[in-house]
C-alpha cells in the first residue's frame, strides 16, 4: 500500500542545507562504513547546481543497510554553487564533467565506475535504506534480468497538496501495469531510480540516445534490444524512492504535467514494440 504521508525516516532527512551541514562529519562516517574492499555496486548521481539538495541525498544513501561494498560518485556537471564541496565533504567520490547534460554526467561518472552493478540516482531524490539492496537483488539472482526500476512518490514543495500526489501515484501504478502488459516498458523506466550491469551498459554505448529521447528509458530499450534480458519492476513500497515534485512544477504545473504524461503514453510509442 502507497504511503499517504511521507515517512518519518524521509521527513528527518529532509532538511534544510543549514542543518544537514552540520551533519557532514556522521555522513562522512557513515559512507567508510559502506566503502569496505572493492565495490560490488556504484551509484551514480549526476549534480548540477544541487546544494540546496544533495546532502539530503546523500544523508539518505550513507543510511543504507545494504550488505555490499558501495561507491557513490557524483557527477559535478558545471555547479557554481558549493554542490562538488559538499560531495567531497562527505566522502563520496566527486567528478567533474565539462560537458553539460545529464547524458554526459552519466557516461562520465559511469566512465570511472568500479561496480559490477550501477545504480542511476539523482541529487533531488531521498532513498530508503533497503533501497540499494532491493534494486540489485533481482539482478543478483537473475541473469535474464537486464535492469530494475522501481516506485517513486512525491514530495510536494509547490502547490499541489501530499492527497493529491497520493491519488496521482495510485493511478501511475495502474498505468505502467498497462505499459508493462501492452506497450512499451521501457517507457516505465526513470534514471533516478534504475539498476542495471556495467558491463552490458558499455556494450550498448552507455547512456547516449537518439536526439529527442531520453536516457533511462532508451537505456533500458537497448539493453532488452541486445538481448541482455528482460526488465524487472522492483515494486515494495519499503524501497519507494522520495522525490519533489519540481519537474511536475518546470512542466507547467499538476495539471499540465499530468496531461502532457496522458498524451506521452497514449500516443504511439517512439520505441519500437518489445518482442
Amino acid at each position: 500500500m502507497r504511503p499517504l504521508l511521507i515517512p518519518e525516516s524521509i521527513t528527518r532527512l529532509n532538511k534544510d542545507k543549514e542543518v544537514l551541514e552540520k551533519e557532514i562529519s556522521r555522513i562522512k562516517e557513515n559512507f567508510s562504513n559502506l566503502n569496505t574492499g572493492e565495490p560490488l555496486i556504484s551509484v551514480i548521481i549526476p549534480a548540477y547546481n544541487e546544494e540546496e539538495n544533495l546532502l539530503k541525498t546523500l544523508y539518505s544513501l550513507s543510511l543504507s543497510t545494504t550488505s555490499h561494498a558501495v561507491e557513490v560518485i557524483v557527477v559535478n556537471n558545471n555547479s557554481k554553487d558549493l554542490t562538488g564541496q559538499y560531495a567531497l565533504n562527505s566522502g563520496v567520490i566527486c567528478i567533474d564533467e565539462k560537458k553539460q547534460g545529464i547524458t554526459n554526467a552519466r557516461n562520465a561518472g559511469l566512465a570511472v565506475a568500479k561496480g559490477t552493478y550501477i545504480l542511476n540516482a539523482d541529487a533531488d531524490t531521498i532513498y530508503p535504506a533497503s533501497w540499494i539492496d532491493d534494486m540489485v537483488a533481482p539482478l543478483i539472482a537473475d541473469e535474464s534480468v537486464c535492469l530494475t526500476y522501481g516506485k517513486f512518490s512525491f514530495i510536494p514543495i509547490g502547490e499541489t497538496s501530499r492527497l493529491v500526489y497520493f491519488f496521482y501515484e495510485y493511478f501511475a501504478d495502474l498505468n505502467r501495469k498497462i505499459i508493462q502488459l501492452y506497450k512499451e516498458e521501457a517507457l516505465n523506466v526513470y534514471g533516478f531510480n534504475s539498476a542495471c550491469r556495467r558491463v552490458q551498459i558499455l556494450a550498448v554505448n552507455g547512456f547516449d540516445h537518439p536526439q529527442g529521447n531520453n536516457e533511462d528509458g532508451w537505456l533500458a530499450f537497448k539493453l532488452r534490444g541486445k538481448g541482455f534480458g528482460k526488465l524487472y519492476w522492483v515494486t515494495l513500497d519499503r524501497s519507494i524512492v522520495w522525490t519533489t515534485d519540481r519537474r511536475i512544477l518546470l512542466d507547467g504545473g499538476f495539471f499540465v504535467a499530468t496531461l502532457d504524461r496522458l498524451h506521452k503514453y497514449l500516443r504511439p510509442s517512439h520505441y519500437k514494440k518489445k518482442k
